[in-house]
């Protein structure tokens, strides 16, 4: 019996990580996925990432806990309002405040650790360049100066073994053909998080950038959104 090559797959707990994971599951990865407690204002996104890990068939899922508000410097982090009721114009200009320096350059490069550790040369993650909010590392460019990187600096790449490779799925995808696409795997949109500045119990505030784009995402899909069905 063949075993299923392992793939580290970072997972926020949102739209776009947990159809990333069920990509990776469908290209036949035993996925193991891996999470950040950073001391972000939306923490409640950590419960959506283990309700998808699970409903997903994660071989393992971790969650990493690493203190980001020692630094600040985000919306998401820090003591910056989350911007509300923004025109898609805004959001595409410029940098927004809910950025968090070097984020997905802390993400990947302890998820090129644990692939190390357990022999994978696979990384998927869930980055979009289309309807994202001007985030300098969800650029192909970045994505590939990281794979780049990533070769450079593990024992596989050093002796020549299997190439690390970043997977980025959804990255020249709208957030209408995410969605169809978590719809078409079967992925349960229900488990997932995607407000930036959720209330005390957890509710989306239906305002911050991630809930516009979510919003605009299921309308232009034509699907309901199974969270303001619930609600």
């Amino acid at each position: 019996m063949i075993s299923q090559p392992k793939a580290v797959c970072l997972l926020s707990g949102g739209l776009d990580s947990a159809t990333c994971l069920a990509v990776a599951r469908r290209e036949g990865f035993a996925c193991y996925a891996l999470s950040f407690d950073y001391g972000q204002r939306h923490a409640v996104e950590l419960g959506a990432a283990r309700r998808v890990a699970a409903a997903e068939g994660a071989a393992d899922h971790i969650v990493l806990r690493i203190d980001l508000l020692q630094f600040g410097g985000s919306a998401l982090t820090g003591d910056i309002a989350v911007p509300k009721n923004r025109p898609e114009a805004a959001m595409a200009a410029g940098i927004p405040p809910t950025y968090v320096p070097a984020r997905n350059t802390i993400f990947l490069s302890f998820a090129l650790a644990w692939a190390e550790v357990l022999g994978a040369s696979d990384i998927f993650i869930g980055v979009n360049a289309v309807d994202y909010s001007g985030y300098p590392d969800c650029r192909p460019e970045y994505i590939a100066a990281f794979e780049t990187m990533a070769n450079l600096a593990t024992k596989a790449g050093v002796q020549g073994g299997a190439r690390m490779k970043i997977h980025t799925p959804l990255i020249r995808m709208s957030k209408a053909d995410i969605v169809r696409l978590a719809a078409k795997l079967g992925v349960d949109l229900a488990n997932t998080h995607s407000c930036y500045d959720p209330g005390p119990d957890g509710a989306a505030c239906g305002a911050c950038d991630s809930c516009v784009l979510r919003r605009k995402g299921f309308r232009e899909a034509g699907i309901a959104d199974p969270l303001e069905l619930r609600a």
